[in-house]
């Protein structure tokens, strides 16, 4: 840590033109993260821009900054040629270069020195020329913190930041309920509040502020697509294309579902599996030592956090729901212990 804060540190002595990315489908600890470094940076005289691989949930569009963000799929001349000036490339909250989908191709071949602040398991230390990661870090906005304590700047942390930040961390622990959560964690949070964070309004703007078509597509995933298998203690929710269409979706109505069905007494692994723009995603939960990032990276493609995961099937919705069972029989004895 030490010894990449201070290459970062020499890297921003003079004003640089930067670009911060993150992950395909941004969720809260993506975009906390990556505007925190943004209003950071720009303090500086930086020239920052954020680009996202694609668009990302409405609930998060409050946050300050977020009208100047560029997402690629959507402007990808712009994106193009701010990407090919860059003197410095943030790569954020991901640890495979695959994780930025097509615009991985330009941040690929661009000569800019990327920097990489990530907390997933496993990073590919081949994308970036300076690495900030660590597993044991509850997000990647508690990360971002600790550098910024570490590069001697947290006088600079205003209630931009500190509410960025903190739409990062709580997002990303669950509401600090993960077993992430740490009494550093806590520590930090407390600070942000301090700061000017508004924990209190960040809460409602993000989990109580769900338009009604949203509140109905979760009562229908609850009361008609949940199929329990207490056996094995687990379950699994679904929903094809269209589902999705019959209740009007929006991106970020089926965030947290899964989490619906790992509230349930006596499950300790529950999978979401839904089908989007013809292809099948499934979001993997589990609680205690049964590890669903191993799964996903067997199964589906995918990884994660041991607790938390995701991947991609090429099967159909109903396919993917039987292999999923295939494997639940398969763990029978984990999940039973």
């Amino acid at each position: 840590m030490k010894e990449n804060v201070l290459r970062l540190k020499r890297m921003l002595t003079h004003p640089k033109q930067i670009v911060i990315t993150t992950h395909r489908g941004p969720d809260g600890d993506a975009m906390g993260s990556s505007l925190a470094m943004m209003h950071l940076l720009e303090q500086f005289g930086h020239h920052v821009s954020i680009i996202t691989p694609n668009s990302y949930a409405d609930f998060l569009h409050w946050m300050p900054g977020n009208d100047n963000i560029i997402i690629f799929e959507e402007n990808k001349k712009e994106a193009q040629k701010i990407t090919s000036n860059a003197d410095i490339i943030f790569l954020m909250d991901f640890s495979n270069i695959d994780r930025i989908a097509d615009y991985s191709n330009l941040v690929s071949k661009s000569s800019a020195t990327k920097v990489l602040i990530d907390h997933h398991q496993n990073p590919d230390t081949s994308i970036a020329d300076i690495i900030f990661s660590d597993i044991d870090a509850s997000s990647t906005a508690q990360l971002v913190y600790e550098i910024i304590e570490e590069i001697d700047f947290k006088h600079h942390i205003n209630k931009n930041i500190a509410e960025c930040l903190y739409v990062g961390i709580m997002t990303d622990t669950g509401s600090f309920k993960y077993s992430s959560t740490t009494a550093k964690t806590h520590y930090i949070i407390a600070e942000l509040i301090a700061a000017g964070a508004d924990n209190a309004r960040i809460h409602d703007l993000v989990y109580d502020n769900l338009s009604a078509n949203r509140m109905k597509l979760l009562g229908y995933c609850l009361n008609e697509k949940l199929l329990l298998y207490t056996d094995n203690n687990s379950a699994i929710i679904s929903l094809t294309q269209d589902e999705l269409v019959q209740f009007n979706f929006k991106k970020g109505d089926t965030e947290g579902i899964v989490n619906y069905a790992l509230a349930i007494k006596g499950i300790i692994f529950a999978a979401f599996i839904v089908e989007k723009d013809g292809v099948v995603k499934l979001s993997l939960r589990s609680k205690g030592r049964f590890k669903v990032n191993e799964i996903a990276s067997k199964y589906f493609k995918g990884g994660g956090h041991t607790n938390a995961a995701g991947g991609i099937s090429e099967l159909s919705v109903n396919e993917t729901i039987k292999e999923v069972e295939n494997i639940i029989n398969k763990y029978t004895n984990k999940l039973k212990n």
